[in-house]
């Protein structure tokens, strides 16, 4: 009986919470849909508006009154915008028209949005990545790539250019690769960029599939078409064509394909690299034992030549002597005779061995240049911010350690791994041997390289004399890539290692680092010039010097960190 009076206890106890959790349920969604309303009437009422966004015709622009202290608490952009500017009461944002206004005002206040087309998906996409809205940024790319189909594909691709969003482009890259065979003639194939070509060949290589002849053929026909427009010479299509079978594994082309591939009078004869690694260093090694060899041998002519100078010392001497003496002269005079003949063959063999040199040397430099371009190849698979094969040339010219790009590893990528400092030190601290390499959403790509890598804790200034930081884009002033060396005496403020901060380099007394990411690695400034040797003409603390390797000194966002160790 007590068992009975328990179990209609505890039904009734479960009945009575459920009612309760449904009327609590009911309520929030009466309170909701009333806050939207009244948010709603809200924005489109006049009563208590205290700010203006001035909208398209910059001479004669469009007026939306609205409340300031909803744009503070709803839109980050706004946030940040009144928090520096709060004495403010207009902005123009004259890139915008009206209705995008309109829409994007809805969703701050009430978070409604309308999605009418295929167009107004990618223009609120670019206006919610203005605005920092990312709760609303992941609804519209989720809705894009869900519409994203057979016969819009190319047009979202396209569209992308300017979005630069990885998601929408494989999707599209997708949509390429399955009806590749049934689109290798449409018209829009033909209107894609080569870099957008490149990610392709890139995007199939990790899926790790075959590369089908028709895929050669369309690039072919899409150099031709490419040097029809732009009236190119049949050198710009071999250097295309060439650059092009740089990105190909061997393994990615079945062996009848590579066979029906030298029909194309471009095609690459040196495809594959014939000599491997260890091959080159034991030729090096040859090389090294004969200029020991040398040098040995340059030892003893200076040997034998002193030694012949103090024969013919001693021949004078003896010629102011005795007839008696004149036998000795001739025999040290046969001696002096031998040692010279014995010296024109020592230098005979050096020449010999010279020339030996001479011969070797295009070889071994074919060998290294087979060689590096395996580490290109390695370097291109791996980071998606290096893809110029000018850069990571520069990279192994400064470096100038094989090790280093042959067995080096992608320790760390903030979009793969998370902007975050304490994730960027758990993957690199300890590591030894460190390149980090930083592209901003403004397109500057820079960083910094250090021997002895950083440490885990807060361990501060780390010495390091072989630590220098470099720029491999930086769009103005059309400037090159370059590597900036250690000041002499700031070696011990190479780098600083933090747990709370993101990578360091430099900073001195003054404590103004050359190169500083904060802990979300998502923004940064830079100092440079403190600890590092700045181009000549330019100054430390001045504004060039700031804006030198990111276009300002902390305007500017972090796209991709990648971090690599061996």
């Amino acid at each position: 009986m007590d068992n009975d009076n328990n179990n209609n206890q505890n039904e009734n106890a479960n009945q009575n919470q459920n009612e309760n959790e449904n009327e609590k349920k009911n309520l929030e969604k009466k309170v909701t849909k009333n806050l939207i309303k009244d948010y709603s009437n809200l924005l489109n009422g006049n009563s208590f508006k205290d700010f203006s966004i001035f909208v398209e015709n910059k001479s004669n622009p469009f007026e939306i009154k609205v409340h300031k202290s909803i744009l503070f608490s709803r839109s980050p952009f706004f946030n940040k915008f009144l928090r520096e500017k709060n004495d403010i009461d207009k902005i123009f944002l004259n890139q915008f028209n009206k209705k995008e206004m309109e829409s994007i005002l809805s969703y701050i206040y009430y978070g409604n949005i309308s999605f009418e087309n295929q167009e107004n998906l990618i223009q609120l996409l670019e206006i919610s990545i203005y605005f920092k809205l990312n709760l609303l940024k992941e609804i519209i790319q989720k809705k894009i790539l869900n519409s994203i189909n057979y016969s819009n594909f190319f047009q979202f691709l396209f569209q992308n250019r300017n979005l630069n969003s990885n998601e929408i482009e494989i999707k599209c890259f997708e949509l390429i690769n399955k009806n590749f065979s049934q689109i290798q003639n449409n018209e829009n194939l033909f209107n894609l960029t080569k870099e957008e070509i490149i990610k392709f060949i890139q995007f199939k290589q990790e899926k790790k599939e075959i590369f089908q002849f028709d895929f050669f053929q369309f690039l072919n026909n899409w150099i031709e078409k490419r040097n029809e427009r732009l009236k190119g010479k049949g050198i710009e299509k071999k250097r295309l064509f060439h650059s092009f079978f740089s990105l190909f594994d061997k393994d990615s082309i079945s062996k009848q394909d590579f066979d029906k591939l030298k029909q194309f009078d471009f095609f690459p004869k040196s495809f594959s690299i014939h000599f491997e690694r260890t091959i080159f260093q034991i030729q090096d090694k040859e090389i090294k034992e004969k200029e020991k060899k040398i040098k040995r041998r340059d030892k003893r002519i200076k040997s034998f030549e002193s030694e012949n100078q103090n024969k013919e010392k001693e021949i004078q001497d003896l010629q102011n002597q005795n007839e008696k003496q004149k036998k000795q002269n001739f025999g040290l005079k046969d001696e002096n005779q031998r040692k010279e003949k014995e010296i024109q063959g020592l230098k005979s063999e050096i020449q010999n061995l010279k020339y030996q040199i001479e011969k070797t040397k295009p070889i071994l430099d074919k060998c290294y240049d087979k060689l590096l371009k395996k580490s290109y190849q390695k370097i291109k698979k791996d980071s998606k911010i290096v893809q110029d094969i000018e850069y990571v040339k520069k990279l192994k010219e400064w470096i100038n350690d094989i090790d280093f790009f042959s067995k080096m590893k992608k320790g760390y990528s903030a979009k793969r791994d998370g902007f975050n400092s304490q994730n960027w030190h758990k993957a690199v601290d300890g590591k030894g041997k460190t390149l980090v390499i930083i592209k901003t959403k403004q397109n500057f790509i820079f960083g910094g390289f250090t021997q002895v890598g950083f440490k885990s804790g807060d361990v501060g200034f780390i010495n390091d004399s072989n630590a220098f930081i470099f720029s491999l884009r930086n769009d103005k002033g059309d400037r090159k890539p370059e590597k900036f060396t250690i000041k002499q005496g700031e070696e011990q403020y190479a780098i600083y290692s933090q747990k709370g901060k993101g990578p360091c380099f430099g900073g001195g007394y003054s404590g103004n680092p050359d190169i500083h990411l904060n802990s979300n690695l998502q923004s940064g400034y830079s100092n440079f010039g403190n600890s590092y040797n700045p181009p000549n003409g330019i100054t430390y603390n001045s504004n060039e010097a700031k804006s030198y390797l990111a276009g300002s000194y902390s305007s500017w966002e972090v796209d991709e960190l990648e971090t690599y160790f061996i």
